[in-house]
């Protein structure tokens, strides 16, 4: 199996957070809205890779003025390629507390969509349950 360390940004813009919805084709939780994120690359180091996954995934025109660690857990996943093909993953999160002077988004192919969303509304979207769990771990949820 193999081990991949996840950079995840919880980015917020005047009290309300960025969700991402995937795409319904590839990902670990294909169709469900999520926080940004993914794995970083050899010779990176934590924040280089979680300021690279923000600019390909939300555009190089996201300002992140801020970004302070927060915490991290583990789990095994199941990711599925935007082929069909499957690999199981464990999977390191190192989540970060981030701070944006903007909302110009543009996302990539990773997602279908984007939203802002207040914490108090956060229930009314089907969140993943890695994501889900961290708003319960914030005590939005």
């Amino acid at each position: 199996m193999r081990q991949r360390v996840i950079v995840c940004p919880i980015i917020e813009n005047n009290g309300e957070i960025l969700l991402c919805k995937m795409a319904k084709d590839r990902g670990v939780f294909p169709g469900q809205w999520a926080l940004s994120g993914g794995g970083m690359e050899s010779g990176e180091n934590v924040e280089q890779a979680l300021l690279r996954e923000i600019s390909e995934e939300l555009g190089a025109e996201l300002q992140i003025i801020s970004v302070k660690p927060w915490t991290f857990r583990d789990d095994v996943r199941m990711k599925t390629y935007a082929d069909g093909t499957q690999e199981e993953i464990y999977m390191i999160y190192l989540l970060f507390d981030c701070i944006s002077a903007n909302r110009l988004v543009t996302f990539n192919e990773e997602f279908q969509e984007i939203a802002w969303v207040k914490p108090s509304e956060l229930n009314q979207y089907d969140l993943n349950e890695a994501t889900r769990t961290t708003f319960i771990q914030k005590g939005w949820l």
